[in-house]
């Protein structure tokens, strides 16, 4: 098997009856089964070739997560064209960067962005588009598709042929296209088996790329209800009502989605989750979020650490952190992320080393390094993205060793001597000052556990080592932050502040806009005489 397509045929085939997807259409709920899911993506690869669309071809999606979109998701794999994905969050100036490095050949978009499409003229130049609006403005109607007949044939590629570019702004505010290739693709379908679905299971997710490994195997994806483009502010009662209503055994989102749905269910409005798994990732997922998670749900959750090019790269479960993980936690010790999968080697390299033959040489020892050594997270395996779109970041993020491709996640991290991955931040935000080192996720997770649901982000401006936080704080709350982080040596503690998160998950600090805020921070007073 090349064509990563082939393991979505392959349930369609053994399973045709099972349901595949379950969205909302027409204000009901909508059951797609893999056969009806199989039909459409068939007779849509008949309408995109017919507009000209073949292998190689990059397809724009501008549509929200539906039966409709993974039909032509599907569709576009048989054919062998790219399926080239624009986080709706990133931004049009994303949008406008991955347009203008991989030309659309067509574009499938929903009413509301068909709208945006008729408003630039670089997409209204896009030769072949379909959409699902009823006013089509110039578009071919998706639904006409059903009399273009099936296209059986499936395109044989290579596993090293782009199946789909992904640009997100990501927590840096730089736009890249990531390249997953049919083989990257594939290898990531038996990477997620350890946390994912399996056949016969309904998994709520709000990750597509869960969705695609769920259709590889013969599980059930139910779509939950919103604005997926805001996980963090969507309504947790309908989606709750999905889970009761389809007896979901298990939900698979970012942490800024879990934590709303544990709100909604802790508050008594809303029936528990009680028996549903929980994986989640796409943040940073702090242990108190794990712990209100774990106790509503009755069973443990995992938290999945990774990234748009590798994931996963390691997962623990809420039953591996105990009184000894917390009590290091509360210490500065990190977040645990618990130890990497088998399918991906882990190594800590030296930050800040100008010499890329220390680095190298860290990469070919055959043991890592000691426990506790701190450094940069650099990856490598056979589901991490080799490239981005035209080599724009390679430079930077891959390091090449005897035929070993390497990825750097600019993430901070150690081992320990059980061979776990605790993580400390991006390691472009740590502090470096005369006090010494001082990292993100040293503070923040601390604080977490000092005063749980509360979003903090460690800051160092002109010398200071600051704490931000979410919402107000009472002088008992100031008391115990103080007391609780004292040897981080905190120079200030600011209260009600707004924090800025990465617009695609919800999770993540936006560094960028954090550095703008810090500009708006009245300086400390001087120190009283």
């Amino acid at each position: 098997m090349a064509n990563v397509v082939e393991l979505f045929l392959a349930q369609a085939r053994q399973s045709p009856d099972a349901v595949a997807l379950i969205d909302r259409a027409a204000g009901r709920d909508r059951l797609t089964t893999y056969a009806e899911l199989e039909d459409k993506s068939a007779r849509i690869a008949t309408l995109l070739a017919n507009r000209g669309i073949t292998a190689g071809a990059p397809v724009l999606l501008l549509h929200p997560a539906t039966a409709e979109l993974y039909a032509v998701i599907i569709a576009i794999f048989r054919l062998g064209a790219i399926a080239l994905f624009v986080d709706p969050s990133a931004g049009r100036e994303t949008l406008a960067v991955a347009c203008r490095e991989l030309p659309p050949a067509a574009l499938f978009a929903s009413g509301r962005a068909m709208l945006f499409v008729m408003a630039s003229a670089p997409l209204r130049r896009i030769a072949a588009k379909l959409t699902t609006a009823r006013l089509a403005l110039g578009a071919t109607r998706l639904d006409q598709a059903t009399p273009q007949g099936r296209r059986e044939d499936v395109a044989s590629v290579g596993g090293a042929t782009p199946a789909l570019v992904t640009y997100t702004s990501g927590s840096t505010g730089i736009a890249k296209g990531a390249v997953r290739t049919h083989g990257v693709l594939a290898a990531q379908h038996a990477a997620l088996g350890s946390v994912a679905a399996a056949a016969g299971e309904t998994d709520l997710v709000s990750l597509p790329i869960v969705v695609l490994r769920n259709l590889g195997v013969g599980a059930t994806s139910a779509i939950p209800r919103g604005s997926l483009q805001r996980p963090g502010a969507m309504d947790a009662g309908p989606i709750l009502d999905q889970v009761m209503r389809h007896r979901v055994q298990r939900i698979t989102a970012s942490p800024a989605l879990v934590e709303r749905l544990v709100d909604g269910a802790g508050n008594g409005s809303y029936g528990a989750l009680g028996g549903v798994k929980v994986v989640t990732g796409g943040g940073p997922v702090f242990p108190d979020l794990i712990e209100r998670a774990a106790t509503l749900t009755g069973v443990p959750v995992i938290a999945v650490y990774g990234s748009t090019e590798a994931e996963p790269i390691a997962h623990v479960s809420s039953a591996e952190v105990g009184e000894a993980e917390s009590c290091a936690m509360r210490a500065g010790a990190g977040l645990l992320a618990g130890k990497p999968v088998a399918e991906v080697r882990a190594r800590i390299v030296p930050v800040n080393v100008e010499a890329p033959s220390e680095i190298e040489r860290v990469l070919r020892a055959s043991e890592a390094c000691a426990a506790g050594t701190r450094g940069e997270i650099v990856v490598s395996g056979p589901h991490v993205v080799p490239g981005y779109l035209h080599g724009r970041g390679d430079s930077e993020t891959k390091i090449h060793v005897d035929g070993t491709l390497w990825h750097r996640t600019g993430d901070a991290g150690y081992f320990d001597a059980r061979g776990r991955l605790w993580l400390l931040g991006r390691v472009s935000a740590a502090i470096v000052d005369s006090r010494g080192e001082l990292h993100p996720f040293a503070v923040e997770c601390a604080a977490r556990l000092l005063l749980p649901a509360r979003r903090s982000v460690l800051a160092g401006r002109d010398g200071e080592r600051i704490l931000l936080v979410e919402g107000p704080l009472t002088a008992r709350d100031r008391g115990i932050l103080a007391d609780g982080l004292r040897w981080a040596q905190l120079d200030r503690i600011i209260a009600d502040v707004k924090i800025p998160l990465d617009r695609r998950h919800n999770s993540k600090v936006d560094y960028g806009a954090l550095r703008s805020l810090l500009e708006h921070i009245a300086p400390a007073p001087p120190p009283a005489r």
